[in-house]
């Protein structure tokens, strides 16, 4: 028997990466994956090699996608037990330098598309009175680098988020929580990867799985409101 039988679960960002790790840590534990994003091919490819996974593509920016997400999910599996919000994306630019529109699309897709999941979530959750959204923020939410003005302001909001959603779900038995990953290997630092990987280290994109896992996996009425998760060797305190 695994701990997430039965349950559905929509992973946001769920075609590499973070998302996919917890895809298949939340498969290898019983549940149905509902992998939403916008690369359809990255996106099919995840589902056919995670078992119970199911590819729906989806831009969390727009409106109607995200309804037709969670309403096709509810027709074909049952109301949703488990959203992950993973989807997410960054803009290393000086900000002096940084293009209007790019710093809204950051805060567009790792903020407003959190929010507008978390919606539909709780619309499905609220009347079972029971579910776990899981969101995936960053230690650059806590302490920023430089040139990441965009990214850095969306964490910080997305923790803003998280606990404001956790205040407004709990009197409906909902748990609400953030993880917030350090240095992890995948496509958003780009061709400085290595680079990174040798200065200040990496999490394994299975331990990441784990911790969401752990995360969602609480007994009723417990919830781990917020956990960080970062190599041994990454600077965090005192970082900048």
């Amino acid at each position: 028997m695994g701990q997430l039988d039965g349950k559905i679960s929509i992973v946001t960002g769920g075609g590499s990466g973070i998302g996919r790790a917890i895809a298949e840590a939340f498969a290898a534990e019983g549940a149905t994956c509902i992998l939403a994003a916008r690369g359809v091919e990255r996106l099919e490819a995840a589902a056919q090699e995670i078992p119970n996974a199911v590819a729906i593509p989806t831009d969390v920016l727009e409106d109607d996608q995200v309804e037709a997400l969670f309403d096709r999910v509810a027709a074909d599996f049952g109301p949703v037990d488990i959203l992950v919000n993973n989807a997410g994306m960054a803009k290393p630019c000086p900000t002096h330098e940084l293009p209007p529109d790019d710093f809204r699309q950051v805060i567009g897709v790792n903020v407003t598309g959190c929010f507008l999941c978390a919606r539909k979530a709780l619309q499905q959750m609220i009347p079972r009175k029971s579910g776990r959204i899981l969101n995936i923020g960053s230690i650059s939410g806590q302490m920023s680098r430089p040139h990441s003005v965009a990214y850095t302001t969306s964490k910080f909001a997305l923790d803003g988020m998280t606990r404001s959603l956790a205040l407004d779900a709990r009197e409906h038995g909902i748990a609400v929580s953030a993880l917030h990953p350090g240095n992890v290997p995948t496509n958003i630092w780009g061709d400085l990867v290595d680079q990174v990987r040798e200065t200040e280290g990496m999490v394994p994109l299975e331990d990441i799985g784990q911790a969401a896992l752990s995360m969602v996996t609480m007994a009723p009425g417990t919830n781990v409101l917020s956990s960080v998760i970062l190599p041994l060797s990454q600077p965090y305190l005192g970082r900048g």
